[in-house]
């Protein structure tokens, strides 16, 4: 739908976004390896290991026991820091570079790394309770990712993003409409999708993160809002 590019939102609290900084490090690193130094069929291993199979998680189907690396339920945080290839990890780290550096100066670094793993989570639970039976691995940050836009649009609505819209067009628009609107499309394709394309997006992973970091950061308006004007 579109690429972020940058936000006018400064940060008031802290000088940098560590955390931020090295949650895209970790996921730059994991690719790189999972890519580049264990070769296709390690590749896939590692996707099939580490990525959440919802039947895992639910006990809905039988799952072959040779494809588990780690217990099913640790599964939904290391699949988080494991991508399909390079255009699925740069669009998710641009998101999570031009969104997560605000969010993380409301939340502190510690804060904004608890946030960042429970939206993850709640990701990965919605997709699984969406779909018990499958075998398929779920990948990616884009959930975890989907909870910090939902936190930024409660806690920087006026806010102003250049993003590349349908990564073409650069367009600077309101955060709040940028991202109400990317939420809309995740319902809206979650009904249209009929999953039998060459890729299946996980529309409730997006939507279950989504409404996690909004709802965490409704809970904590009043004190994240402090932090940011004191």
């Amino acid at each position: 739908m579109f690429l972020p590019l940058h936000d006018d939102a400064p940060l008031k609290v802290i000088r940098f976004q560590v955390v931020t900084g090295a949650i895209i490090a970790v996921n730059v690193a994991v690719f790189l390896f999972t890519h580049y130094a264990v070769g296709a069929g390690g590749e896939v291993a590692i996707a099939m290991g580490l990525g959440v199979t919802p039947a895992a998680i639910t006990d809905a189907a039988a799952v072959d026991p040779a494809r588990h690396m780690i217990p099913g339920f640790a599964t939904l945080v290391t699949y988080m820091f494991v991508h399909a290839g390079w255009l699925h990890l740069v669009s998710n780290m641009a998101f999570l570079w031009v969104f997560a550096d605000n969010v993380e100066d409301a939340f502190g670094h510690w804060g904004f790394l608890g946030l960042y793993l429970l939206c993850g989570v709640a990701a990965g639970l919605a997709h699984s309770l969406a779909q018990p039976a499958s075998l398929a691995p779920l990948i990616g940050a884009s959930g975890a990712i989907a909870g910090i836009l939902g936190a930024y649009v409660l806690l920087y609505p006026r806010a102003r993003v250049w993003v590349l819209l349908f990564m073409r067009l650069p367009l600077r628009i309101s955060a709040a409409w940028a991202l109400i609107g990317w939420i809309a499309f995740q319902v809206l394709a979650m009904f249209l999708d009929n999953g039998r394309g060459p890729v299946s997006v996980a529309w409730w992973a997006h939507i279950g993160g989504f409404a996690t970091g909004l709802a965490v950061t409704w809970l904590l308006r009043d004190r994240l809002r402090t932090r940011l004007t004191t």
